[in-house]
């Protein structure tokens, strides 16, 4: 049975993606391979975070303890762990659960994707301003679905014209939901506002 390097464990208001403003349960993972100058979590993708092991079943049964329906699996990067097909199995077998995962972008989705019960992914596409640009896998676009989110988290006009480029080159309007976010102290919520009304 896996065993997973668990971060954190919380009951919160989902923030982003599909189930926005609901509760959701989080399990965040332990590591990450990128390095976006605007991380919010990098103190989870240290060498000496502090972390405990965590199975499937020890995740399956905290997840049921909270009474929680929303399951959103976040780092880090939780599809590099290995094992993480035996864990979504594990969730998606209980057809009371929803399993949300919080990817990067530069994993393939491709084995998450086509599990027999599939999560939802709140997929980030990392712009120019992050510095990881060069890390997206621009294929994993096609595996999206309407159960899925884009992300595009954008802290200059620069960032948001490479955005609306993006979504018009990959159909994204006709795939998926697409949100923005602002890095905080680098644009303002309302240029985006703005610049989506444009």
């Amino acid at each position: 049975m896996a065993k997973f390097q668990v971060v954190e464990t919380f009951v919160s208001i989902n923030g982003e993606g599909r189930r926005a403003g609901e509760l959701a349960v989080f399990i965040r993972f332990l590591g990450c391979n990128l390095n976006c100058s605007y991380c919010d979590t990098r103190w989870a993708n240290e060498s000496d975070a502090k972390f405990r092991w965590m199975s499937e079943e020890d995740i399956y049964q905290y997840v049921k303890e909270t009474g929680v329906r929303n399951v959103t699996l976040t780092g880090g990067e939780p599809l590099l762990r290995p094992g993480m097909d035996s864990l979504l199995k594990k969730l998606l077998g209980d057809s009371r659960l929803r399993v949300e995962i919080e990817t990067n972008g530069s994993v393939d989705l491709t084995p998450f994707a086509n599990l027999p019960i599939r999560p939802s992914f709140t997929m980030d596409y990392k712009l120019a301003g992050s510095g990881m640009e060069d890390k997206m896998k621009r294929k994993n676009f096609s595996l999206l679905t309407s159960e899925d989110t884009v992300k595009f988290v954008t802290g200059n006009r620069e960032d948001l014209e490479r955005s609306a480029q993006i979504i018009a080159e990959e159909k994204l309007l006709e795939r998926t939901a697409i949100y923005f976010s602002p890095v905080f102290g680098k644009i303002e919520p309302e240029e985006i506002v703005n610049f989506l009304i444009e």
